[in-house]
């Protein structure tokens, strides 16, 4: 009982009293833990969620709402997709498919507020895709626009052509690929199709205008809206063929207007190997190919339908097709069938669509003469169509307009016969200038006889409009003076033309033109005159008219001046033609007006830019004499710094090939240049200042204009770097003219005597001038050359004030540091050639006149003219005087510490001199 009793107490059970907590095991394990949230909102995203717009749709749920039946439904689903799309534009790209499809399809749709969304969600997507990320989805887009423009609705009719004029403006290249498709509807939308009598005879279909009474409109309102469709169609034809180039060649340019620009070759760059020109085989539009093997030609895969209004069989068709129609729209809306009693007075709405008509066919007839057989398209036409257009077109020439509504403006065209009236947006004249270019088209040197009638008309109409022309504007003024051209080259003989050119002049003569009106008289003139320049026996047949243009042109370049730089870069371009043709009036003129033109103040040629002074540079060749008076003006403007000193070369080169000088084997000009003349030309430019401004400059004293030596009488006031680069560049150019004259002898006399007269004397001196004066006698001194004891003189005092200004110049003055090696190579080439001038620069160094500060630039100028290497025989036949100089500059030094300068002039006067070596050595030092 004990023991058993005592097992029991090994594990005897706790007992548990209520209130009391449980006592803790001790293998008990801890359950607790704690957690803390974690904000990731991006990574926390889904990869499939996309933008949504305002009602939380995203682009899937828009586009599905597209297919609903309810008109509402899909209306709200393009006015969420405008929203979306502007928000997130990327959206577009990523499903341009989708969205592209969906909005073609809705052209259709029965519902006109549907229609209008998508023309307004159209016209955003236009200017948010490019034309070739919508080039591959087009098709589709045609397609559904041409279902839209042949559907039986009337109302989804007239919202295609919203689509039409959204897609002409954005994709007209596109557009325009469809052309065969697109024409046809055109067609369509107006007329339909009428068996012909002839139907038993397989003959073709003919058209006729229908009339619709369940439009919104009239018949004539929505053929006039139509043609206006179909002009800006056409134009994009015309404005897109024009870029294309020729068969074989599937590159286009740049733009219809482009031209090619010329190589630009630099002779003297060539010549220095500095400039490489690349030659071609061929430099026209169709190379030469020298392979026998030929790629197919897209152009012959593609079936006829397929070319469009490319093809002249095509074009042909489609013009059989709308000029009927055309013709009954004209007939519609003519003065005989509206008011018989006006005559041909026309309403607003009648001339729109008469100009709308007339503009069709102009542009038929560009598209015509794109093909090959130009000729024989130009007689199927006249053939097929002048008959008819003399009856309706040219029956109530000129047309006016008749104002109903505003009568105040009635005294404002009392003025002008052909005024415009700008309340209804309506140009007649223009629709007389359209007419007028369609008939003369259909006329020609041979058939003028037959034509007489008519084209008197519009030579009557076009002179009176010319006369009266102040008010045109350039659209208007293009068009006049295309058919002016026209009707010259029609009856080509002096009676006719000369009245037309008169005409033509009495509107340039008007005042206040606007610059494109300008710019269009003078190329009308300019092509007139290079044509009758091409004729034979010119002389006696030269338009009196035109040669009064000519002589009135150099006035007019030198009255415009810096106004309009454009307007003068043509009238440089028109006389520089005509100079280099000889034309005597201009010539005339232009040597009357040279002395305004070339003025150095106020003259056109310092006042435009570069390009148009380079011309007018050129056109110094022509004048047909250069007296002394225009001469100093161009020696002035050569010296001036207001053209570049390239251009002024090249202006001292043309003047060198006027002169007696230019050693022509030839006989030139008599008394175009005078010797004297051409000399003080020469002489004034070296100088690079004139009489005034050198005697302006004597009262000018000290730093930091001016450079003084005691040892000299020449100050040298110091130019900016500027004007002493464009000088000395000058400077190179006059020397070279100065070397090619025959008698160098007398020609350094000229210049002696010059430079005696004009510069000798003077205390102040330009360091330009100073080195070109230099430079010029380094240039044209030889044997037979004497110079006189006062040029000596005044060289020795030139050269020692150019060499102390160089030995003083300060290393931080950047500007002047840059004049060192010119002005240095100078003066020591005329030491040099003249051992005489050097030997009076050493006399001049007294030392004993000079300032203590002084004497280390002089021993310095000493031991680099010793070290030359040129001026090494020199220096020792002066030896004695150099060595009673330095005897001089030890005597004011006695007594003092000897500074490092004066040993080195000991050190370089015993090594060069004392021993005396012979020859120049190698060395030739920089200092």
């Amino acid at each position: 009982m004990t023991k058993k009793r005592k097992h029991q107490e090994d594990f005897q059970k706790v007992k548990l009293k209520v209130g009391k907590k449980k006592p803790r095991l001790e293998n008990a394990t801890d359950t607790t833990f704690k957690t803390k949230a974690i904000q990731i909102p991006e990574q926390l995203k889904e990869d499939g969620v996309l933008p949504t717009q305002n009602r939380k749709l995203n682009i899937k749920d828009l586009l599905s709402q597209m297919h609903h039946y309810s008109p509402g439904v899909k209306h709200n689903a393009l006015l969420g997709l405008k929203d979306l799309l502007s928000q997130y534009p990327f959206v577009i790209d990523a499903h341009l498919s989708n969205i592209v499809s969906e909005v073609a399809a809705v052209f259709t749709d029965k519902d006109s507020g549907v229609r209008g969304a998508a023309v307004h969600l159209l016209q955003f997507l236009a200017s948010k895709i490019r034309a070739e990320q919508i080039a591959p989805f087009f098709p589709l887009v045609s397609a559904h626009l041409s279902s839209a423009m042949t559907h039986i609705s009337e109302g989804i009719q007239e919202d295609s052509l919203k689509v039409l004029d959204i897609l002409l403006e954005a994709y007209p290249a596109l557009l325009t690929d469809r052309s065969s498709i697109l024409l046809k509807n055109f067609v369509e939308l107006i007329s339909h199709q009428q068996l012909s009598k002839r139907l038993k005879s397989r003959e073709k279909l003919s058209w006729m205008l229908s009339v619709n009474p369940n439009r919104r409109v009239t018949s004539q309102q929505w053929r006039l809206n139509v043609l206006i469709r179909l002009k800006k169609f056409l134009q994009a034809v015309v404005d897109g063929s024009s870029e294309r180039e020729d068969e074989g060649l599937q590159e286009q340019k740049d733009s219809p207007r482009s031209v090619r620009s010329p190589v630009c070759v630099s002779w003297k760059v060539h010549a220095n190997n500095q400039q490489c020109i690349q030659l071609f085989e061929n430099g026209g539009l169709r190379p030469k190919i020298n392979s026998s093997f030929r790629l197919r030609s897209l152009t012959g895969v593609m079936d006829s339908a397929e070319k469009g209004l490319s093809s002249a069989e095509n074009l042909k068709g489609f013009i059989e097709i709308i000029i009927p129609l055309l013709i009954e729209c004209w007939i519609e809306a003519s003065p005989a069938q509206s008011a018989p009693i006006l005559g041909n007075l026309l309403e607003s709405d009648s001339q729109q669509l008469m100009q709308q008509v007339l503009s069709i066919i102009h542009l038929l007839w560009k598209l015509t003469k794109r093909h090959d057989e130009t000729y024989k398209m130009d007689l199927w036409l006249r053939m097929n169509y002048l008959v008819d257009f003399k009856h309706h077109f040219m029956r109530h020439f000129p047309y006016s307009l008749q104002e109903t509504a505003k009568h105040k403006k009635k005294d404002l065209c009392k003025g002008n016969k052909y005024c415009m009236t700008s309340s209804n947006s309506v140009d007649h004249l223009l629709l007389n200038l359209t007419l007028c270019d369609i008939m003369v088209s259909l006329a020609s040197t041979s058939t003028l006889q037959m034509d007489s009638g008519w084209l008197d008309l519009i030579r009557k109409f076009v002179t009176d409009t010319l006369q009266d022309g102040s008010k045109l504007n350039s659209k208007q003024v293009n068009r006049l003076l295309g058919v002016t051209w026209r009707l010259m080259q029609i009856q080509q003989n002096k009676v006719a033309t000369e009245p037309l050119i008169k005409a033509v002049y009495t509107l340039y003569q008007q005042r206040n033109l606007l610059f494109p009106v300008r710019t269009l008289l003078l190329k009308f003139f300019s092509r007139v005159y290079q044509k009758e320049d091409l004729r034979t026996q010119r002389i006696r047949s030269r338009s009196k008219v035109l040669s009064r243009w000519l002589a009135g042109l150099p006035q007019q370049l030198a009255l415009l001046g810096l106004r309009n730089p454009e307007l003068s870069n043509q009238l440089i371009d028109i006389i520089h033609s005509a100079a280099s043709r000889s034309n005597k009036e201009l010539l005339q003129s232009l040597q009357a007006t040279a002395a305004r033109i070339y003025d150095p103040l106020e003259g056109t040629l310092v006042l435009l830019p570069a390009e148009a002074q380079r011309r007018l540079v050129q056109l110094v060749y022509f004048l047909p004499c250069l007296p002394a008076s225009l001469l100093a003006g161009l020696s002035r403007c050569c010296i001036m710094g207001r053209m570049s000193s390239e251009l002024a070369a090249t202006l001292i080169g043309i003047l060198r090939m006027r002169s007696s000088f230019a050693g022509w084997k030839c006989q030139v000009q008599d008394n175009s240049v005078n010797d004297v003349d051409y000399f003080s030309f020469l002489f004034s430019t070296l100088i690079g200042f004139s009489r005034e401004e050198l005697t302006s400059l004597q009262g000018i004293r000290g730093k930091p204009h001016i450079s003084q030596s005691q040892l000299s009488p020449v100050r040298l006031y110091l130019t900016d770097l500027d004007q002493f680069l464009h000088h000395w560049a000058v400077t190179e150019m006059i020397c070279h003219s100065l070397s090619t004259i025959p008698s160098q002898s007398q020609c350094f006399d000229i210049l002696q005597t010059g430079i005696c007269k004009y510069l000798v004397g003077l205390v102040v001196i330009p360091d330009s001038t100073a080195g070109s004066v230099l430079c010029a006698i380094n240039k044209l001194l030889d044997q037979a050359c004497i110079l006189s004891e006062t040029l000596h003189k005044f060289l020795a005092s030139c050269c020692y004030s150019l060499l102390y200004f160089l030995l003083t110049l300060d290393k931080e003055d950047a500007e002047h540091l840059q004049k060192r090696d010119m002005l240095w190579g100078s003066c020591i080439s005329a030491l040099a050639l003249l051992p005489r001038l050097l030997r009076l620069m050493l006399q001049s160094l007294q030392v004993s006149r000079i300032c203590r500060e002084e004497l280390p630039v002089v021993a310095q100028l000493l031991r680099l003219l010793m070290q030359h290497g040129q001026l090494r025989s020199h220096m020792i036949t002066n030896e004695f005087l150099v060595q009673q100089i330095i005897k001089d500059i030890m005597t004011l030094k006695s007594g003092e510490v000897q500074e490092q300068w004066l040993t080195d002039l000991h050190y370089c006067f015993n090594i060069y001199l004392a021993s005396h070596p012979q020859g120049p050595g190698p060395v030739n030092t920089v200092y």
